[in-house]
């Protein structure tokens, strides 16, 4: 299912392979669109189903996606399986309650953060740190992907376990085995996950 999945993101230039800057202002061979599935309902679901599954082995109270990329992939889990979910803003609101988290949660409760793409995890502690200033704890993170350049090190170090569906190793091999890339994209990927190492 999961090699399936890759190779329909790829044949729809989600995965796609070429020259590219990261938010980090890094740049990069290869690139995953991941938030363009919301296009795609079927794709979409499955996303979603696979992040699900990974969070049956940890304990939780509420789930939040980082924004703004994987608010949809929270959002179709939370309402798929009717399970609180909590919004975390860019900013504080300027006006009305000026609260920087959205919806109803008890100090002390435990919430899972969703992201579809890790790289540094950068992102992600900026969503942790107002999170926990409410109250809550956190724990674990499940990515969809984990591009293998240091995110899961630098959030293990930082206290938070990184639970990935798949790396960009695999996908890069997965791709590579079913020929729809070249042995240049492959070294070139492989290249920028080892240097990153």
């Amino acid at each position: 299912m999961l090699e399936k999945l890759i190779l329909n993101l790829f044949s729809l230039n989600i995965i796609k392979f070429g020259n590219f800057t990261l938010k980090s202002g890094e740049q990069t061979y290869i690139y995953a669109d991941i938030r363009s599935s919301i296009s795609h309902p079927k794709i979409f679901k499955e996303i979603c189903d696979l992040i699900y599954s990974k969070m049956q082995t940890i304990n939780y109270d509420v789930i939040c996606g980082v924004p703004y990329s994987a608010l949809t992939f929270a959002s179709g889990i939370a309402y798929t399986h009717s399970i609180p979910m909590l919004l975390k803003r860019k900013e504080t609101k300027q006006y009305g309650t000026k609260k920087i988290l959205e919806g109803d949660f008890i100090p002390g409760q435990t919430c899972i953060l969703i992201e579809d793409v890790v790289t540094s995890g950068t992102s992600i502690i900026e969503t942790i740190e107002p999170i926990k200033a409410n109250g809550l704890i956190v724990k674990d993170v499940i990515t969809f992907i984990d591009r293998n350049q240091g995110g899961k090190e630098i959030l293990a170090r930082n206290g938070y376990t990184l639970h990935s569906i798949i790396d960009l190793h695999t996908i890069t091999n997965i791709l590579s085995n079913a020929n729809k890339i070249s042995l240049e994209d492959k070294s070139k990927t492989l290249n920028l996950i080892n240097y990153a190492q």
